[in-house]
């Protein structure tokens, strides 16, 4: 089979070791029809399985698809500036790496680059299913613009705004195109913050807490109004202190909020991110890229957001000094997560099923089980992708 244009028709995927919700499937099969999965074949039904097309991934893992919640480009496109024929070019390079659905991130930007990136990702979401096969785009993410300023990363100051009213929401475009999620990253002590959560959330917004110097009163209050997730967490907040515990205590030991974590060794160390995941549990912990325009690019130097940034050794530095998001996938977060001796499972949780949920999509994605969209990626035994799904239709073939 091809990588291009790919098959919706029955399809025998045989012998791999299937990663489900629970557990681990040794010498499984699993039966795609439709588009979907239809039947997952273990022990004496895998020598009965049905006549179709086979491919044998015998020394494979397949996992479910990875969804990517914050990625602002790859492969020398921005989400900026890109029209849908360059977000298609990043979204076949995320399917060669096993990511797919993403949703692509804005920075803080005027309004008419934020429509004209809205009109894009909206073209594409159209036609995505006629074009080749490629990682989904969801929705739209939107990093700010309602942050700290003290907290900005690489966050462009100029383009923060405050909340005042129902109208800066409307203010906003959205991704006119049925079921698109739209997410976005607030700091809940910003002027308005709180009652900008709220109207998101009466919109159908996902809310992260993001870029935010708040304090356990304001965070407890952004909790109440509906904000339930914490973006790139612990970056971009005050460092945790015994005596000015702040966002990351509070995201630490909220059960009821969630958090996504850049595994890349750079953000964070590989011990705090281990603290982090065997802290909140894989059950809350989903793995994010917040990727940039140079990822699949190599070391060198990029124009991005308007300054130049240098990427030396997978470590983004923009003029400032400050790190300018990363140029990694969710697999090579999956394997750093690995490396630090979590299961299969744990991966699959963390990389597929809990970023599905966030956006509401883990009734049609992020687990292998009958019924769901076959979005899936499977990994031979180095870890590198040889065949990914999305909706059964192939867009990456290294068999």
């Amino acid at each position: 089979m091809t990588n291009s244009e790919a098959t919706t028709e029955p399809l025998l995927l045989r012998g791999a070791r299937l990663v489900l919700p629970a557990r681990v499937a040794e010498g499984a099969s699993l039966l795609v029809e439709g588009g979907r999965i239809a039947r997952v074949l273990e022990g004496e039904e895998v020598a009965g399985a049905p006549a179709a097309p086979a491919l044998d991934l015998a020394g494979a893992t397949l996992y479910p698809g990875f969804v990517d919640v914050h990625i602002h480009g790859a492969v020398g496109v921005d989400t900026m500036e890109a029209s849908a024929d360059d977000l298609h070019a990043v979204a076949r390079f995320l399917a060669s790496r096993g990511v797919t659905a993403w949703l692509p991130t804005f920075v803080p930007a005027p309004d008419e680059d934020y429509a004209r990136a809205a009109r894009a990702i909206e073209e594409l979401i159209r036609t995505q299913d006629a074009r080749p096969a490629a990682a989904r785009a969801v929705g739209v993410h939107y990093e700010g613009p309602f942050v700290n300023e003290r907290q900005c990363g690489a966050l462009r100051v100029p383009f923060f705004r405050a909340y005042d009213s129902a109208a800066d929401v409307d203010a906003l475009p959205r991704i006119n195109t049925e079921g698109a999620a739209h997410m976005m990253t607030v700091a809940p002590e910003v002027a308005g913050g709180v009652e900008l959560i709220g109207e998101l959330r009466r919109r159908g917004w996902v809310v992260s807490v993001g870029h935010t110097r708040a304090d356990i009163d304001t965070l407890e209050r952004a909790r109440a109004a509906g904000a339930r997730h914490m973006t790139h967490f612990p970056n971009a907040m005050p460092p945790l202190h015994h005596r000015a515990p702040g966002p990351v205590a509070w995201g630490l030991l909220r059960e009821d909020v969630t958090v996504d974590v850049i595994a890349d060794g750079v953000h964070s160390d590989p011990v705090m991110v281990e603290l982090v995941l065997r802290t909140k549990t894989p059950a809350r912990v989903a793995l994010i890229s917040d990727a940039v325009a140079p990822a699949g690019l190599g070391d060198g130097e990029y124009r991005v957001w308007g300054e130049t940034i240098t990427v030396r050794e997978g470590r983004t530095s923009n003029e400032r000094g400050s790190i300018a998001g990363s140029v990694i996938t969710i697999l090579d977060a999956a394997r750093l997560v690995s490396r630090l001796g979590f299961a299969e499972t744990d991966l699959a949780r963390m990389a597929s099923l809990n970023p599905a949920r966030l956006l509401g999509l883990d009734a049609v994605c992020g687990s292998v089980e009958e019924g769901k969209r076959a979005d899936l990626v499977a990994l031979d035994a180095e870890g590198r992708p040889r065949l990914t799904l999305v909706g059964g239709r192939v867009a990456h073939d290294a068999l």
